[in-house]
């Protein structure tokens, strides 16, 4: 049987163009059913661009769409999905309001025989999504209060509701950790078997060489190349993806510096609803000029360390933290910013950044009083903030007054990294700091942090990437269900050790 006669979807020859740019162009591909196709490509390569036209988000374009043999042009996604193609999106498209449930059913609620909403049947389906994803929580809760990643577990539950042909998933695993991971492989095998079709949109590689059966390579809104994920090399796929060879940076020295930048002693939160705390008992110090990195699993209590210090959870606190042998109230961001740190959020879009702005506003906002005279603005000093930031992060923008939302998410990562830099902060709380970049955007980030710690920088670093945890640390603290578990120097450290740590039960 021929790929032609196998394959689910085939776009022939698509171009879509935004004003001033061509997302893509003359773009062919064929995705076989029972199969699991990776798109790769940097970010800005079109995959996305892509994806939102194969499930009905962009509907003006040119060239074909061929489904089950048929040409189709979908009208949107309700229309896509109507007929079997689903996609998870990268960026969450969850309301914050509802409850998980309303969130898993919105627009394909479940009714009765009389045509009231079957709520009891619709919780009851949404319990057996999440049991199967193993995600331990009230189907009743608002969106809003879950982490990121759980956020996106739910965004994976949408998609399995409906019995789909193809089902796309951008980014799927960008905010869920190791044991989530293994439990969306178990799935994707299941549709595999089932002779689902899947596209799989990643940045993390070792992925896609554990899962993908095909490969096709984005490049400047082109196909680079497609075909067998059998005999492919990492090496190869990053040389395609960027047309060059790219190293990746990785800290090589540790520091020799002994003063204590941070010290955190008998740190403790409670949880806002229930009895127990969320952080017990943790103490740690980070010295100057030193990355320590911060590994645990979902629900370890990683983000809510960094936010406590930072000062967002002032009133369920307890405990002490230190800058240069100063206490540190903890009380409030601004006291946090005033003794010198500075907190790089999870969620750059909806905590780091305000999108509808403009780079030189983002970059400024941290500084205003410093760039305010007599109640206005000093516009010649702003530009010159930004444009020395723009300068030194190697921020790819066309100018200073691009608006956020319209730059790639690893040049995003660079605005926030830039408007907590202009606060010439001594420490550094960095929340998953390359989540959802490419390999390339990724390496240049790495470049930034290492080069903060070579001027004196402390920086704390939370990922869920065990190999980025390797690559950037001194030092490595590990944590599980609110505890720190484990403390291992970059010598001592692996990802075996890490893990064993990481899932260490609190009896032992």
């Amino acid at each position: 049987m021929t790929e032609v006669e196998t394959a689910v979807l085939e776009v022939r020859h698509i171009t879509k163009k935004f004003p001033g740019v061509t997302a893509l162009e003359d773009v062919s591909l064929s995705i076989e059913a029972g199969k699991v196709t990776a798109l790769i490509g940097e970010n800005g390569a079109g995959k996305s661009t892509l994806m939102k036209v194969l499930s009905g988000v962009y509907q003006d374009f040119e060239g074909e769409i061929h489904y089950k043999g048929e040409l189709v042009k979908f009208t949107g996604p309700k229309d896509a999905q109507q007929q079997g193609v689903v996609i998870i999106h990268q960026e969450l498209n969850l309301i914050p309001y509802l409850s998980i449930t309303e969130n898993i059913f919105l627009g394909r609620e479940l009714v009765t025989q009389y045509g009231t909403m079957d709520k009891s049947r619709m919780r009851r389906k949404t319990q057996e999504l999440l049991d199967r994803l193993k995600l331990k929580v009230n189907p009743e809760s608002p969106v809003f209060k879950l982490k990121v990643g759980q956020q996106q577990v739910v965004e994976i539950a949408k998609a399995l509701l409906t019995d789909a042909e193809l089902i796309i998933m951008d980014e799927p695993t960008s905010a869920i950790t190791g044991s989530e991971v293994e439990v969306l492989f178990e799935i994707i095998e299941d549709l595999r078997k089932a002779n689902k079709a899947i596209v799989y949109i990643s940045h993390k590689l070792d992925e896609l060489f554990s899962i993908a059966d095909n490969y096709a390579v984005l490049r400047d809104g082109k196909v680079i190349e497609r075909g067998k994920m059998e005999g492919m090399t990492h090496d190869k796929l990053i040389s395609k993806m960027v047309g060059r060879t790219i190293e990746v940076m990785r800290k090589t020295s540790g520091t020799d510096k002994q003063e204590a930048l941070l010290e955190v002693r008998n740190l403790n939160l409670r949880h806002k609803v229930r009895k127990d705390n969320v952080l017990k008992d943790i103490s740690f110090d980070v010295k100057r000029g030193e990355i320590v990195g911060l590994f645990g699993l979902m629900g370890a209590g990683r983000t809510e360390l960094l936010e406590t210090i930072f000062g967002l959870h002032a009133s369920h606190a307890s405990g002490r933290v230190l800058m240069q042998g100063e206490q540190l109230c903890c009380d409030s961001p601004a006291r946090a910013i005033a003794a010198g740190l500075a907190l790089v959020p999870e969620d750059r879009k909806k905590d780091g950044l305000v999108l509808g702005l403009d780079v030189k506003t983002n970059i400024s906002l941290t500084t205003l009083p410093d760039l305010e005279k007599l109640g206005t603005l000093n516009d010649t000093q702003e530009c010159a903030l930004a444009d020395k930031y723009i300068g030194e992060l190697k921020i790819k923008t066309p100018s200073r007054t691009q608006q956020a939302k319209n730059l790639s998410g690893g040049n995003q990562q660079k605005i926030v990294l830039a408007k907590w830099l202009a606060t010439k902060p001594k420490l550094l709380l960095l929340d998953e700091p390359t989540r959802g970049i490419d390999i390339n955007a990724k390496s240049e980030i790495y470049k930034l942090i290492i080069g903060l710690a070579d001027q004196g920088l402390g920086i704390l670093v939370v990922s869920s990437e065990l190999p980025e945890i390797l690559a950037l640390s001194d030092r490595i603290l590990v944590m599980a269900e609110g505890r720190l578990t484990g403390e291992f120097t970059a010598a001592e450290a692996s990802e075996d050790a890490i893990l064993k740590r990481a899932i260490v039960s609190m009896s032992e």
